[in-house]
Order: structure tokens, then C-alpha cells, then sequence
């Protein structure tokens, strides 16, 4: 597998890229390429394409107090505008935001399976990991993964070493849909396993989620944790886009119901509780103050990651306009 540290071109340029303008592979596109690293690549430098960010990210700082100056104080961090106001030396004192701790959970049910005309919800989602994975890694902030379903398949934790990245991808790119999900399950594994606060991004279909699922989210904001929740769905769960005469069957282990139907008689309805499905969730992370996200597989992860980047830096600059 090409390590996601080096160029997949020898112009430097990722597969898709048109001049210095990467262009917004569609999903089945993007999964016929050669590896998840490059895919992770591409999704990065897609979602780059527009947005102002910060070419050297790494470790943050954020600004924390003023300080009257003392002997000693680094004359760098002289307030000079304080000064102007008041006649006195102060200083600012900043607060180091080094290696934040992401865990990355990926719900690996057999729903997630599903993609009738494009990628199944599962290799989306693995694209999306990726390539959160990936951005992570260049800012020098280590990630975890957690596959899981039922219980959790597979854990990697979060490491800064050489080479770990890759581990994760590999990881990825060997899991495969099956089993009943129980995504709280996985939430409440990684509440005990970050002991600090971190950034905790769970994607999943939510389907067959239990109520349960609430109140672990609203545990882990509670013990200061930044949560994120990605919404995958296909196209045909949203609109169910379907003109003859279908065999509707349940995907999740278990699930032995069957359905023959005419989707045209269907569809409305069937739109109507998609939309109540979606405002459930939705509106659940509002009240636990949770980051939702909608993903539908038909969209360029470029762009759903493009504006997963675009509400956080908003976040960011919004307490400092404040000031």
C-alpha cells in the first residue's frame, strides 16, 4: 500500500487533480482507485479546494489571559495594544493545545453494507475515516479507530509513531459488513478508554439504534468531550427512488421480514418517515449539543469533509470575534 506521507504522483498532484485545483471525485470514482491512501489523498485536497486554512496546523495555542509583565517575560507576547489603552506592560499567556486525541468509530453492521447504484455506506464511510485519519496525522495529532457492531471488531489506539497511519488504513480497508450494530456500546467503550479530553467521530446508519445511544452522547459532552456524529445513508433510504415493482428485505441479521410492493404507492410515505427518522437524530445531538452530519453516498466525501472543516473553523473564529 503507497504510504499516505508521499505523493501518488510524481508531479506531487493526487489522481483527479485539473492544474493546482483538485477535482471532486464522485464516490464510485474515488473507491475504483488503487489504495485508501490515495482515496484518503484525494478527499483531503478536495475538501481543501475554497477553504482558507492554516497550511502549518499543528499544535494550537489559544489565548488565556492577560499578565501585568514581570522580569523576565518574553517581550514577544507584549499586549501593545493593552499598553496604548492603560500605559502599562502586559503580557498574553496562551494555553498549548498539543495532540488532541481523536477516536474515529466506524459501524461495520451489515446495513452499512448497502449501495445499490454507488458505494455501499461501509466503503464511505471508510473513506471518510481515511481521510480524517490522514489530515490528523499531518497536523501531528494522533487518531485511533474502532471497527464496530454488535461488540467491537477490531481497536486500534491512537499513536503519533511512524507508520501508524498506515496500520489503520490496512485496518480499514480488511473490514467487511455483518452482524446486528449497537453503536452505544462502542461509545461507551471509548468513554472509558480516553481519559482526557478528546475528539470522538462516530459514523453509522443509525439503523436499529437504540434510544440508549442519547445518553451516552450526552455522557461524553458531559465529561468535556468534542462529539461528532456522521449520518450515512444511501440515496434510496432518503427518497427511495424506485419505479417497478420491487422485493423489499431486511439487511441486519435476524431480520426476516420481506415486502413485495410497489415503491410508486411507497414512496411518499416512505419519504416521510425518512424525514422523521433523520429529525430524530438530528435533533437529538442538538439537545446533547453534538456536531450532526448528513452523508449520503451519492455526494463527494470532498465535500461532506469540506463542510465537517468549514463548521469548525467557523466555530473557532466566532469566540474570538467576541472578544
Amino acid at each position: 500500500m503507497p504510504s499516505p506521507d508521499r505523493d501518488p504522483q510524481p508531479d506531487g498532484r493526487a489522481p483527479g487533480a485539473v492544474g493546482d485545483r483538485p477535482r471532486l471525485l464522485d464516490p464510485v470514482e474515488l473507491a475504483s482507485l488503487a489504495s485508501l491512501a490515495i482515496r484518503a489523498r484525494v478527499v483531503v485536497e478536495g475538501a481543501f479546494v475554497g477553504l482558507h486554512h492554516n497550511r502549518h496546523s499543528g499544535a494550537a495555542i489559544e489565548f488565556a489571559e492577560h499578565k501585568e509583565y514581570a522580569p523576565g517575560d518574553d517581550v514577544r507576547h507584549i499586549d501593545w495594544r493593552a499598553v496604548a489603552r492603560v500605559d502599562r506592560y502586559y503580557i498574553k499567556r496562551f494555553e498549548d493545545e498539543t495532540e488532541m486525541r481523536t477516536y474515529l468509530l466506524l459501524d461495520t453492521s451489515a446495513s452499512m453494507g448497502y449501495g445499490r447504484l454507488g458505494v455501499a455506506k461501509l466503503t464511505y464511510g471508510s473513506m471518510l475515516c481515511a481521510a480524517l485519519a490522514y489530515l490528523l496525522a499531518q497536523q501531528g495529532d494522533p487518531a485511533g479507530l474502532l471497527l464496530f457492531d454488535e461488540g467491537t471488531r477490531h481497536y486500534l489506539p491512537p499513536r503519533s509513531r511512524a507508520g501508524h497511519v498506515r496500520d489503520l488504513l490496512a485496518m480499514l480497508e480488511s473490514t467487511f459488513p455483518a452482524g446486528r450494530t449497537a453503536p452505544e456500546r462502542a461509545l461507551g467503550q471509548i468513554g472509558e478508554l480516553a481519559e482526557r479530553r478528546s475528539l470522538i467521530v462516530l459514523f453509522s446508519d443509525l439503523l436499529d439504534a437504540t434510544d440508549e445511544l442519547g445518553g451516552r452522547l450526552r455522557q461524553l459532552r458531559a465529561r468535556g468531550h468534542d462529539v461528532v456524529l456522521f449520518h450515512l445513508l444511501d440515496r434510496d433510504e432518503i427518497e427511495l427512488d424506485l419505479d417497478d415493482l420491487r422485493h423489499f428485505e431486511g439487511m441486519e441479521p435476524g431480520d426476516d421480514r420481506r415486502l413485495l410492493a410497489d415503491p410508486r404507492e411507497l414512496r411518499e410515505a416512505f419519504r416521510r418517515e425518512s424525514e422523521l427518522f433523520r429529525a430524530r437524530w438530528r435533533d437529538l445531538c442538538v439537545d446533547a449539543q453534538v456536531e450532526y452530519h448528513l452523508a449520503v453516498t451519492d455526494v463527494p466525501p470532498s465535500e461532506v469533509l469540506r463542510q465537517f472543516l468549514f463548521a469548525r473553523q467557523r466555530a473557532r473564529i466566532a469566540p474570538s470575534a467576541r472578544r
